[in-house]
């Protein structure tokens, strides 16, 4: 999970005709826009295949509610749920067998939708849903949205101590900061949700098929279509599938038609063309993202070790079953740490023009932000450059710690 949170007041970057560096049509003042997860980069990838993922949709097609009435999930369409099983057949990240899918607008819809089914009815005090901080910032935004009576936000899963049912959302690998996790209260009573939605190889090697009881993946992050607001849950229970289902009945009574088909369709894409490495048509799509990514994350690494201002995580080196190879993540975001004497690192990068999100936000500290590296090309090199221009207008400025503090180096 990790959509989007709306800036007001800010200027958008124009689209750019291709996913190439074109920092020319920038301005050169122009506010660079990584707050947000858009994950743009693919564009690039799915330009390649512009025909074979086209398909018609027929004025008289997809006019009921129902899919499949057979299903606990009814609205479902059957072609989604082949690529979905199909998809994670050929990747090997999640089980499928004994499973039941659920759909729904986002996995955002979907993890209110868990929260809605796995509490009781009976119950006289709200459940607790925790997550280990750094965690997801909209998760507590998702819980408080519609102040339930069912559920409530109890903070970081680390500092949970009441001897209470609970739901622990288990975000691996996590957003923001990549780590690979496993729950953290391990105590009776407890529900666990996992956030699945970056388990793909382009972000992090795929070290096994995982089983758990609800797990949770988007197309926005597996493909890169978060415009078509896609997500789908792996459910053992079916009785817990059936209450999500009832809740996405109730709320949107099911989810759009349209948009499955076209997510079926580019799920099969992706899923027939898989482990093809190193063809000349570059047909794996989970190979050109780790190699966009890789890339960057050299960059970054680089550019950040010449600031000597700043630090990012490291990460193992893991065998993924997926490609073969020994290798480390490469996530799609960046949380970076700023350096003693720096208390503000969001407002640090808002004076130079590069909107980020601060740690605060997840539950840690203001200290650190998180960079998101899936967006255009022309996009991330200039963020490259104004980090380096940091550093050069400390140098300039002599006290740095200072300068940082008052947030005087735009």
């Amino acid at each position: 999970m990790g959509g989007t949170d709306q800036v007001r007041g800010i200027r958008r970057l124009p689209a750019a005709d291709n996913a190439g560096d074109t920092r020319n049509h920038l301005p050169v003042e122009a506010v660079i826009n990584l707050d947000q997860g858009d994950p743009t980069m693919y564009e690039a990838f799915w330009r390649k295949l512009e025909y074979e993922c086209t398909f018609v949709i027929k004025g008289y097609e997809s006019l009921s509610y129902f899919s499949n009435p057979k299903n606990p999930c009814w609205f479902l369409e059957p072609k989604l749920e082949e690529s979905i099983k199909s998809l994670h057949g050929a990747v090997g990240n999640a089980e499928t067998d004994g499973y039941s899918i659920v759909v729904g607008t986002g996995s955002s819809q979907l993890l209110q939708a868990v929260l809605y089914a796995v509490t009781s009815r009976d119950q006289t005090n709200p459940i607790n849903v925790v997550s280990a901080a750094p965690y997801y910032s909209t998760y507590m935004e998702i819980t408080e949205l519609v102040r339930s009576g069912l559920y409530k936000w109890a903070g970081d899963a680390h500092e949970f101590d009441r001897d209470e049912p609970y739901v622990e959302v288990v975000t691996s690998p996590n957003n923001p900061n990549g780590v690979i996790r496993g729950a953290v209260v391990n105590r009776e009573g407890g529900i666990l949700v996992h956030d699945l939605a970056y388990y793909w190889p382009q972000y992090t090697p795929i070290t096994s098929s995982l089983d758990f009881d609800i797990m949770l993946f988007t197309a926005s992050k597996c493909t890169g279509h978060a415009g078509s607001r896609i997500g789908w849950a792996l459910v053992k229970d079916k009785e817990v599938a059936k209450r999500m289902t009832k809740f996405m009945e109730v709320s949107t009574i099911g989810v759009s038609k349209e948009s499955q088909l076209r997510v079926a369709k580019i799920l099969q894409v992706v899923a027939d063309r898989c482990k093809r490495f190193g063809s000349p048509e570059g047909d794996d799509f989970f190979e050109f993202g780790k190699s966009v990514l890789t890339k960057r994350w050299e960059m970054l690494r680089e550019a950040v070790k010449k600031t000597n201002m700043f630090t990012l995580p490291k990460y193992p080196l893991q065998h993924c079953t997926y490609t073969g190879d020994v290798t480390q993540a490469h996530p799609a975001f960046a949380w970076i740490g700023c350096n003693d004497g720096m208390e503000d690192c969001e407002k640090l990068f808002r004076n130079h023009k590069v909107l980020t999100r601060g740690g605060r936000k997840f539950g840690s500290d203001p200290g650190f932000v998180r960079v998101s590296m899936v967006g255009r090309e022309e996009e991330f090199i200039v963020f490259i450059e104004r980090l380096a221009s940091m550093k050069q207008m400390v140098n300039t400025n002599g006290d740095d710690a200072a300068a940082n503090e008052k947030g005087n180096l735009a």
